[in-house]
């Protein structure tokens, strides 16, 4: 009888503490509302953290809506003396914008809601745009095994809540399931037990964005490693498809032969679990704004995040490339206190660098730009004959048959697409998208860039003059198109109409990131701005438009062919 007595009040407290997921639900809501509307809190007189954490251990199995929303607000200044917020814009993307969670709310007041309504009605609103709140305060960081207190867990779920909610453009393309999802994610949040747990919640939470700029997450997680399965590393590289990895290369061909596992073999299975399966389970852990995108990056040998366990031996499938049938094999993993195996990688690794960056195309009726490797054209020359250099590159561009821009990787100059094309090709008006930008008058809904801010569509050039390029032009893009890349390739689309963009889906991350700091651990990275084609069609998630996908087979991928290439050399013919 005596050992159930303690058995009876632990049963007591998780049954409170699990009842009191709904109040827990509704004092985030409110505290994000508050700090993104109210005068004291987003005006910076009141600290947003500071009363999350004084007010949230109030909260219990006894409060109600009302008795919520009164702990948050009592001690706030709810007179308020400053006009009516007014929103002047006609073109508003308010999709995000939802306060049913009180207004439809049968258990808040009347009176509750006439609050909210009113201190929505004189939101603080920024005399400028560069004008930002005060930063979020970190703590010293914590020991690694030891788990966050409840308080501190809260809020920092309730900061991914709230950047969802008021901060991220593309809330409206997020799975529609994900209410319910993180109403889960929070029950998790209140009971785990261990900083690992809470870990892979916060990888849950961030991977529902669906959004590329956010999938470095993982590499703030302390039990990364563990929680991806990244301690030990294949003897052989690969690439993945929707079925299976497809091994490109071995790395350590004695380990291979031993299993009996050869180029060109695909792994139809890891530890017994279909590779579908495998991607579903790390798609939940890993944010990308589309499918392609996540296997482009999954297939990074360095990343190593597709295995299944933390086994220095696996077991996998393969189907052999000569007669297709399959066969379960012990494959033994690399471990990196090997000496001899980490160099034999490494040299490996810095060899695929090596050729990649050096990969070009040469043609003499072509001039051929690569997008992540422009910087070199202006770098020994003075700023005040810059001008006339770029002047003099893009006449003899011109005066070839085609134009390439491989856009497959993350500009390494900023002015070369934005100042330097546009100042020799481009009409004087190029509006080539539409680029929305957070609304200060109204956080949480968003209103377009004007064409006349120069900054982001052209910049001002007095007397421009146009030099209209009539050849073949040809943008070759892939999931590593990413954000100022998409952006310069609308950009590029634009100003040469006659060009034809080929390749694959790209990353579908275009706009500036923002950044919100959850605590001295985690800092949430990702896409501020929602950007458009002027017809309205959808970027994010869905990438640039392409005129041709070009399609890999197997032996494609192993003989290193670069299609690409391939389509626009057929062209010169």
């Amino acid at each position: 009888m005596k050992k159930l007595i303690p058995l009876f009040f632990l049963i007591l407290i998780q049954s409170s503490v699990y009842g009191q997921k709904d109040q827990y639900h509704l004092f985030i809501k409110t505290w994000n509302f508050l700090k993104y509307y109210h005068p004291d809190i987003a005006g910076g007189k009141t600290d947003a953290d500071s009363l999350f954490l004084k007010t949230v251990e109030k909260v219990n199995n006894q409060s109600d809506a009302n008795s919520v929303i009164t702990i948050l607000t009592e001690n706030l200044n709810n007179q308020f003396s400053i006009a009516l917020a007014t929103d002047l814009e006609k073109d508003i993307l308010s999709a995000n914008q939802n306060f049913n969670w009180y207004k439809k709310n049968k258990k808040v007041s009347s009176e509750n809601k006439a609050l909210l309504n009113n201190i929505y009605a004189h939101r603080f609103v920024s005399d400028s745009e560069k004008e930002q709140k005060p930063a979020d305060k970190k703590k010293d960081p914590l020991a690694k095994d030891k788990n966050y207190p409840l308080p501190e867990r809260l809020l920092i779920f309730a900061k991914i809540q709230g950047s969802i909610d008021y901060l991220y453009p593309h809330k409206y393309l997020m799975p529609k399931d994900a209410d319910a999802y993180f109403a889960n994610l929070l029950e998790q949040t209140i009971h785990c037990s261990s900083r690992k747990d809470f870990d892979i919640i916060l990888a849950k939470a961030v991977a529902k964005m669906e959004d590329t700029h956010a999938f470095d997450f993982y590499n703030q997680l302390n039990y990364k490693n563990e929680i991806y399965h990244r301690a030990y590393f294949p003897p052989f590289d690969y690439v993945i498809s929707n079925d299976y990895l497809l091994i490109t290369d071995l790395i350590l061909p004695e380990i291979c032969s031993k299993a009996n596992i050869h180029t060109g073999d695909r792994i139809t299975e890891i530890n017994g679990k279909s590779i579908p399966a495998v991607i579903k389970e790390k798609q939940e852990l890993l944010s990308a704004s589309n499918t392609e995108t996540l296997l482009y990056r999954l297939s990074d040998y360095q990343k190593n995040l597709i295995w299944t366990d933390d086994l220095a031996q696996k077991e996998l499938t393969i189907q052999s490339k000569h007669n297709h049938k399959s066969q379960s094999v012990k494959v033994d993993f690399l471990n990196f206190s090997d000496k001899q195996q980490l160099a034999t990688v490494t040299e490996y690794i810095k060899e695929k660098i090596r050729i990649k960056d050096s990969h070009t195309m040469t043609h003499a009726d072509l001039t051929y730009f690569k997008i992540h490797n422009v910087r070199y054209i202006s770098e020994s020359v003075p700023d005040d004959q810059l001008d006339d250099h770029m002047d003099k590159i893009f006449k003899e561009a011109s005066s070839k048959k085609a134009i390439v821009f491989d856009m497959r990787g993350y500009p390494d100059w900023g002015g070369f697409v934005f100042h330097y094309i546009y100042k020799y090709f481009s009409p004087v008006e190029n509006h080539f998208g539409k680029y929305y930008k957070p609304n200060i008058r109204n956080i949480g809904t968003y209103i377009p860039f004007s064409y006349n801010e120069f900054g982001h569509y052209y910049p001002k050039i007095e007397n421009k003059t146009v030099h209209p390029y009539k050849g073949k032009v040809f943008l070759i893009v892939n999931p590593e198109t990413l954000s100022m890349s998409e952006w310069n390739t609308m950009n590029l689309q634009k100003v040469f109409p006659q060009a034809v963009t080929i390749g694959q889906k790209t990353a579908g991350a275009d706009g500036d990131i923002t950044s919100v700091p959850l605590n001295a651990e985690y800092s949430l990275e990702f896409t501020a701005n929602g950007i458009f084609y002027d017809d309205n069609s959808q970027t994010q998630k869905v990438g640039v438009r392409i005129d041709e996908l070009i399609r890999y087979t197997d032996e494609d991928v192993i003989q290193k062919k670069d299609l690409e290439f391939e389509r626009v050399l057929k062209a010169m013919k």
